[in-house]
């Protein structure tokens, strides 16, 4: 998908003065926005989110002083250029006070404009990255934390009291001890099986799938994963259903990653179904996407917890969940891998009624012959 160029707003009661920066800046491929004084300039903030503000510091009404901190109040990110035709070193220094990010002192050349805005937008992409760094890492503390507390300690206690009651003598009745020992290995493999989820969002890298992406038909993944889980299925009183092949379903995907995407997805289906319950797996052209729904008559997930079920360690507690075990990282892990794909996935579902998954995956290119690639 191409990224929007950049905004920039010019607040100057000169007219000349913005529609020159605004003819300067729209060559460059930049769009732009323009404001005659300091209100309208704060409204078109609120409203447009622009990236980059040229402030004029003498304007009618309030003052381009305290247009660069209203500005700051309403968007913290936005980068604040000075132009003004009387410079002197106090004005700028109490302009820079008030959050403006440079100065650049009227009549400036074009060159000089493009040179502040091109360096004023890298200072903003820096400081947008490192933010999103710091609430990555953030994030990622408070999930280790979060696992070590709840999603690995309170197994190995639950395992540790099995040990010392068997190993204490507590229990004599030779089954009794089979049927610990057996919810012991029951805990240890839910473990071992949070552990595998942890590591493959850590190690998920999105270059290394889009260099392995390929020309590759779902139907066939898809018939796969739904075999392989027939098993679990037939034990839940569950049937499977896959849409014939109708249609074009050839994408743009790393099979192996994918395959895990859809198994998440397809094993929550039957896992949080009902007793002779449906999960009903279809595939739709919707150029530019393949879109592959997965429907189940499940549980359902109520609205309030939607937004946030693909959260890492995120479950939905309510009474008909509470008896199933999961790490809390399949979705997770699901949408991650969907979105290194330049995919989407959207959820709907209501509580008692069922949910169903949409996968938005971009179609393979056509070849020169107007076929897609095989």
């Amino acid at each position: 998908m191409r990224k929007e160029a950049p905004l920039i707003l010019i607040i100057d009661d000169e007219e000349s003065m913005r529609d020159s920066c605004s003819l300067i800046l729209t060559k460059e491929g930049y769009r732009t926005a323009t404001a005659p004084d300091g209100e309208t300039g704060l409204q078109l903030i609120q409203e447009l989110k622009p990236d980059l503000a040229l402030v004029d510091l003498k304007m009618p009404g309030i003052s381009g002083f305290d247009v660069l901190e209203r500005a700051k109040e309403i968007d913290p990110h936005i980068v604040q250029v000075v132009i003004t035709g009387y410079a002197t070193v106090e004005s700028a220094v109490e302009a820079m006070k008030k959050g403006a990010y440079d100065f650049l002192p009227k009549p400036f050349t074009p060159d000089e404009l493009r040179i502040i805005i091109r360096r004023g937008l890298e200072r903003r992409q820096l400081t947008l990255e490192k933010e999103a760094l710091e609430r990555e890492k953030r994030l990622m503390e408070e999930n280790f934390i979060t696992m070590v507390s709840h999603q690995l300690k309170s197994p190995l206690v639950v395992i540790l009291q099995y040990f010392e009651v068997i190993l204490n003598g507590v229990v004599k009745d030779e089954q009794q001890k089979l049927e610990m020992l057996k919810k012991a290995k029951e805990r240890l493999e839910g473990l071992l099986k949070l552990i595998n989820d942890w590591l493959d969002i850590a190690r998920m890298d999105k270059g290394h799938i889009v260099e392995k992406r390929k020309p590759l038909a779902l139907h066939p993944l898809l018939q796969d994963i739904l075999e392989f889980m027939q098993p679990l299925a037939k034990e839940k009183q569950v049937s499977l259903s896959l849409s014939p092949v109708a249609q074009e379903d050839t994408v743009l995907g790393d099979e192996e990653t994918l395959k895990e995407a859809f198994s998440n997805l397809i094993h929550n289906a039957i896992k949080y179904n009902k007793p002779h319950g449906e999960v009903r797996v279809s595939l739709k052209t919707e150029p530019p996407w393949i879109k592959v729904d997965i429907e189940d008559t499940g549980i359902g997930i109520a609205k309030e917890h939607l937004p946030l079920i693909f959260e890492q360690f995120y479950r939905v507690n309510n009474k008909d969940r509470k008896k199933k075990e999961g790490s809390g990282l399949g979705l997770a892990i699901a949408k991650k891998i969907i979105e290194a794909h330049e995919g989407r996935i959207e959820v709907t579902s209501e509580v008692s009624q069922g949910s169903c998954f949409s996968v938005y995956l971009p179609q393979a290119p056509l070849t020169s012959s107007g076929e897609q690639t095989k």
